[in-house]
């Protein structure tokens, strides 16, 4: 999942300062569950921005705005209301609001409604945890499914480092020293011996950007 949160209300409408009509597209899978571009969430920003002047013509919330066939079946449907529209904003990540400018096909001005913050999971609490980096070149299987690359603040490969105390980080002395937990999993799987395969440095050349995947 793509976490996200909205922009505050007062940049939003700094980059809508010449456009009067605008219309809204948010997001039916993370930017739902994020409670930054569902339904209700459109409403609400509709809300605020009528409040200040502004004439929403209309909104849509494609299910998968990142995915370019479902994008497009929801703008056809609202060709008109985009017609009259000043400007397009989007609340979703930045793979959904690239989606919508690549596929709106128009030269209206697309502007961004929140900010994209990290892929992660969702635990028992409703808490968003970053847990992976999408680094291109997976440990999960060596490290007893904790991704180092993404919980250890030093993205230590191998470790933990000389600075953990009685389990906790130096970086954060709340948090608990991610290759402790490492350690103490395997432990529990009975696979200790990983610890002693020394992990080469990481081959960036795997994250090298932008990546593009063909199927």
């Amino acid at each position: 999942m793509i976490i996200t949160k909205q922009k505050q209300i007062k940049d939003i409408l700094k980059y809508l300062e010449n456009q009067k009509n605008v219309f809204l597209v948010g997001c039916g899978e993370c930017s739902t569950t994020c409670k930054t571009g569902g339904v209700d969430d459109i409403k609400k920003i509709k809300d605020l921005l009528e409040k200040e002047g502004k004439v929403v013509t209309g909104y849509s919330v494609p299910e998968a705005p990142c995915i370019a066939s479902k994008v497009k079946m929801e703008l056809a449907k609202n060709r008109k209301q985009i017609e009259s529209s000043d400007a397009i904003l989007v609340m979703a990540c930045g793979l959904g609001i690239q989606s919508v400018k690549e596929n709106l096909r128009s030269d209206k001005p697309v502007h961004v409604g929140c900010d994209t913050l990290f892929m992660g999971a969702i635990d028992s609490n409703g808490v968003f945890l970053e847990k992976c980096s999408a680094c291109g070149d997976c440990v999960l299987e060596l490290t007893g499914l904790i991704c180092p690359i993404t919980r250890c603040p030093k993205s230590l490969l191998n470790g933990p480092c000389g600075g953990q105390d009685k389990g906790k980080c130096e970086v954060d002395k709340l948090r608990d020293c991610t290759w402790i937990l490492i350690y103490n999993e395997l432990k529990k799987q009975n696979r200790l011996d990983l610890l002693k395969q020394i992990k080469p440095p990481k081959d960036h050349s795997k994250a090298t950007k932008p990546r593009e995947v063909r199927i």
